[in-house]
């Protein structure tokens, strides 16, 4: 008798949006309907709630697709790539690949998830050709790896989708928090203190593992004349030059009102320019786009059904639920590692920080409120929670896998540990700061 094995298939991101509307739609109903209503009626009720909301975040969504694409393009330009041929140049040990790449992937990471999500995958993979060209020795699954460490960094770092949201005159959470400048979260002590710890955590845990793990045999194929097309004209030069322009202007207010203006839209006018100027010419800055916008589908497919997410929450009654359960069940000195924990917990299911924001950043807020914690610590907690579980999902890792050639297995052998080391700098520091 032929037995046949069971797949078990995993649902897609955005299978999982789907199934996050119906488990909000169906605890708003359990939780919060009157006892006076039908469920039938009240069901019908919450479902308006979650259409209302449905494209409450168009704004937002827009912003995140833009933070990806800029982000992509500028990673793809002539001028990087020959920074990063540069670096490779100077390699000649297995450590020295995996150190090189995880530190400037970390470091592309603070200032973009997606400038650094590509500059990983670049970088590691051109590790790759040159130990093939040269005879250089590496552990090429380890280099790729690396190459994903961005993501692990980037949420307190100048692309933060929370950080940055919040820093924003008009933000969905403005009427609860006011508009918190990114003095008081990515350029706080408590951020950047935890950012410098992590960072050297994980270059001695990139170098013990370099010692450790033997040199691998095979290495990717040199796609080096795979370019973008030619362009010959030079007026992104003197369009992204005169974006730059602007966007340094706001530089000379610094001294009088300090670094509120950086945002979400500052960072991607900036990205904008950059790229422009680093492309020079318009038609490679074009195809360079086309090919980013692929990366961005997941945001466009799942963001409204956040949002609509969101509507429930707010409009049912069950935000105020669930933030009263995690005042029940915590104390304002266990509340930031159960908020932290959760927020890994929850980007296994959401992997956007921005997407995040939007579900758990209302009860987070409201929790913190009832129990008097500081809400800009917070919003820095749960991105904590959020790029550290970028280790274990695998949404993000999709364009360094394709670009690298490495398979799923093979990577996350490595970013496990990467994740049981940031957990551990995490929890620890925001115990010894917030506990």
């Amino acid at each position: 008798m032929k037995k046949h094995r069971l797949k078990v298939s995993f649902p897609t991101p955005f299978g999982l949006a789907l199934l996050l509307s119906a488990c909000s739609i169906f605890l708003a109903v359990l939780e919060t309907r009157p006892a006076n209503e039908g469920v039938a009626a009240y069901t019908f009720r919450v479902l308006g709630y979650w259409k209302e909301g449905f494209w409450g975040l168009l704004a937002f969504t827009l912003q995140m697709v833009l933070i990806l694409v800029f982000g992509h393009v500028l990673a793809v330009s002539r001028p990087i790539s020959n920074a990063l041929d540069r670096i490779t140049s100077k390699v000649k040990s297995n450590v020295q690949a995996v150190m090189l790449t995880g530190g400037v992937t970390m470091l592309a990471g603070y200032f973009n998830w997606g400038f650094g999500l590509i500059i990983g995958a670049v970088l590691a993979r051109k590790m790759g050709e040159m130990a093939a060209k040269r005879g250089v020795g590496i552990n090429y699954p380890l280099v790729a790896s690396s190459g994903y460490l961005g993501m692990m960094v980037w949420h307190g770092g100048f692309s933060g989708s929370a950080p940055l949201k919040v820093a924003e005159s008009g933000h969905f959470l403005e009427e609860e928090i006011g508009v918190i400048p990114v003095n008081e979260t990515i350029l706080s002590t408590f951020n950047l203190t935890l950012n410098a710890i992590l960072v050297l955590a994980i270059l001695g845990l990139l170098y013990g593992l370099a010692k450790w793990k033997k040199v691998t045999p095979e290495y990717p194929v040199d796609q080096s004349g795979q370019l973008l097309p030619a362009g010959n004209d030079q007026l992104g030069w003197w369009v992204g030059g005169a974006i730059c322009l602007l966007a340094a202007s706001d530089l000379t207010t610094v001294a009088v009102s300090g670094w509120g203006f950086i945002s979400l839209n500052y960072i991607n006018f900036l990205l904008l320019g950059l790229g422009l100027v680093f492309h020079k010419s318009l038609k490679r800055y074009v195809a360079a786009t086309g090919e980013a916008l692929k990366g961005a589908t997941g945001i466009v497919l799942q963001f409204p059904f956040y949002a609509g997410i969101l509507g429930v929450l707010s409009s049912s009654g069950l935000l105020v639920w669930i933030a009263n359960y995690f005042v029940q069940v915590s104390s304002p000195e266990t509340f930031p590692l159960l908020a932290f924990m959760s927020s890994g917990l929850i980007n296994l299911f959401v992997p956007s920080g921005g997407g995040q924001w939007a579900v758990q950043g209302p009860v987070i807020v409201e929790a913190a409120k009832e129990m008097g914690i500081s809400v800009s610590d917070m919003v820095m907690v749960m991105a904590y929670g959020d790029e550290v579980t970028n280790m274990l999902q695998p949404f993000w890792a999709m364009p360094l896998l394709a670009i690298t050639g490495i398979s799923p297995r093979e990577m996350l052998g490595y970013t496990v540990c990467f994740f049981l080391v940031g957990s551990g700098v995490f929890i620890i520091g925001i115990y010894c700061f917030l506990g």
